[in-house]
């Protein structure tokens, strides 16, 4: 199945000179859905995944699916101040300015095999912090996978070491 032609591209959004990539036409398919969420994992089939982590909001839309799909339970990762028990923090840097994103505490045992997810991979800036959160839990990242990867952002420099996945690449 060709995704490439699911997805929609919106020139000038959100400013002029960008090109957005917009996946809720593949979405609204259910069997392009569900096809790009078997390519999102297919690489980990045989991880003995644990757990999916995905981020607030649209890698939630692929994440629970995910963890379905791997007999994983599934952990939140979401903006500062959502969660409502206790949670360990991770700022990072945005072009223009800091965001902050929170776990909870107890999200993993140590030495659990964790799948990090999202929709796109762009600076790799948000993904970094998540795998610092993970880290200091101790999990074990098995992988990183997404939809989307916009190569000329090069996000990967920030993600060394871990095996990094991305079904489509633009």
């Amino acid at each position: 199945m060709d995704l490439n032609s699911f997805i929609r591209n919106i020139p000038d959004f959100p400013k002029p000179g960008v090109i957005f990539r917009d996946i809720t036409p593949m979405l609204a398919d259910a069997k392009a859905f569900d096809f790009a969420v078997e390519k999102m994992v297919e690489p980990f089939a045989g991880e003995k995944i644990q757990k999916v982590v995905a981020i607030e909001a649209r890698g939630f839309i692929f994440g629970s699916v995910a963890a379905n799909k791997l007999g994983a339970g599934f952990v939140p990762v979401r903006k500062k101040g959502k969660l409502p028990f206790k949670t360990d923090e991770e700022t990072y840097s945005l072009e223009y300015g800091e965001a902050s994103i929170e776990i909870h505490k107890d999200a993993f045992n140590e030495g659990e095999r964790v799948l990090l997810l999202d929709d796109v991979l762009a600076t790799g800036g948000t993904m970094a912090a998540v795998c610092r959160l993970v880290q200091r839990q101790k999990a074990v990242i098995a992988g990183i996978s997404f939809l989307c990867e916009l190569d000329f952002f090069n996000g990967k420099k920030l993600l060394p070491n871990v095996t990094v996945h991305s079904v489509l690449h633009f």
